[in-house]
């Protein structure tokens, strides 16, 4: 079982969730985090660093959320590994309670 970002963290990308994964399975792309289950090692750590509650091991993802377990392993394939937090989007707050935002995913 590995643990996988969802909708939340689109136009937010908060990074809190980097500065504490022990093994760097975090991918970074324009405004979106993915995990690389084959990397992740069920630490758990990440799930209480992530402001906007994003993250969710993979038993426990929602149900509308489904599609964000195989986007994780495709993105984690193509995006480079990010291993130091930055500043999250410039409007993230404006997006942190907005759902429906899958559209708004750059790929």
């Amino acid at each position: 079982m590995a643990y996988v970002v969802t909708e939340a963290c689109i136009k937010c990308k908060y990074t809190d969730c980097v500065d504490v994964c022990p093994v760097d399975c975090f991918h970074e792309g324009p405004n979106f985090l993915a995990i690389d289950p084959d990397e992740c090692i069920d630490c758990t750590l990440c799930v209480a660093e992530c402001p906007v509650e994003a993250i969710y091991a993979e038993e426990d993802v929602p149900a509308d959320q489904q599609e964000y377990i195989e986007l994780n392993n495709k993105l984690a394939k193509v995006w480079p590994v990010i291993v130091a937090r930055k500043d999250p989007l410039p409007d993230h707050a404006d997006w942190a309670e907005v759902t429906g935002k899958r559209q708004h995913l750059e790929e």
